[in-house]
């Protein structure tokens, strides 16, 4: 691999999601920096792949561990250079009940991960980028960001977080030549739906999502759905009255609540 091959750096790279956009990176020839809790699994995999070092290096990075992520970060920048994509992926999702107490603490640690994670993830690589004059950040947020659902109290606040951070961070880097995307995934079959009790309408394989995320992020798309027809059931959530959003949503499954082993999208 020619070392000016483009480099992507993606979070929650062990599963799901983010394997499945270090997948589809990898088979464009593009160079990866992977972080994920489960750093044996994550160098496994890319040993299963074919990605040797000069293809591939892997983080063992919590990524609700501030100094480890800026650490990964250097140490990036160190060996491999300044990432062309920083994908922050990386989420976890547990269903909460606020009359408990106890789910104060699965609130802050969702956020933790979803929102502090993703902010921890772009920010050592936003000035240099700049100075560059280019370079993509994506933030991995959820069409649960449109509507606070019952039971989803903590995952739909963190994405709907996300939502807005990326929003922000765009208008704070206009005219910089760094671009800021937001990805919006419907369903998707990985780890954090396995356990969902509700309908999961337009589901989409994790490779069939990348393939389509990595075709958002390489037009530079501000915001973007996937797949497509969630875009519809997004508007029209958003538009529903209030008092039917509640009657509805009233008489569907709930998320359960926490586990001791959270689902995390890493």
């Amino acid at each position: 691999m020619h070392p000016t091959a483009p480099l992507v750096l993606i979070t929650g790279a062990s599963s799901g999601i983010g394997q499945a956009l270090a997948a589809e990176y990898a088979r464009r020839g593009w160079r990866l920096a992977l972080l994920a809790r489960r750093g044996e699994a994550l160098r496994a995999w890319a040993l299963e792949q074919g990605l040797g070092e000069d293809r591939c290096v892997t983080y063992a990075v919590d990524v609700a561990d501030t100094a480890a992520v800026l650490q990964a970060a250097r140490d990036c920048l160190a060996q491999q250079g300044l990432p062309d994509v920083v994908i922050a992926n990386a989420g976890v999702s547990m269903g909460v009940d606020s009359a408990e107490a106890e789910d104060i603490e699965v609130m802050a640690q969702t956020l933790a991960i979803n929102n502090v994670g993703l902010m921890a993830t772009f920010s050592p690589f936003i000035a240099p980028m700049r100075a560059r004059g280019s370079g993509t950040l994506v933030g991995v947020a959820s069409v649960a960001a449109i509507r606070g659902l019952p039971g989803h109290a903590a995952y739909c606040a963190s994405k709907a977080a996300v939502v807005a951070y990326c929003e922000s961070l765009r208008g704070e880097l206009r005219g910089s030549g760094v671009r800021v995307v937001t990805l919006l995934p419907g369903y998707v079959k990985t780890p954090l739906t396995a356990h969902n009790r509700y309908p999961m309408p337009f589901l989409l394989d994790a490779d069939d999502f990348a393939r389509r995320a990595v075709q958002a992020i390489a037009a530079q798309t501000a915001y973007r759905v996937i797949p497509w027809p969630m875009q519809g059931v997004a508007w029209l959530l958003r538009a529903l009255p209030n008092a039917w959003f509640d009657a509805f949503f009233a008489r569907q499954p709930r998320k359960h609540r926490h586990r001791p082993t959270p689902e995390v999208d890493q």
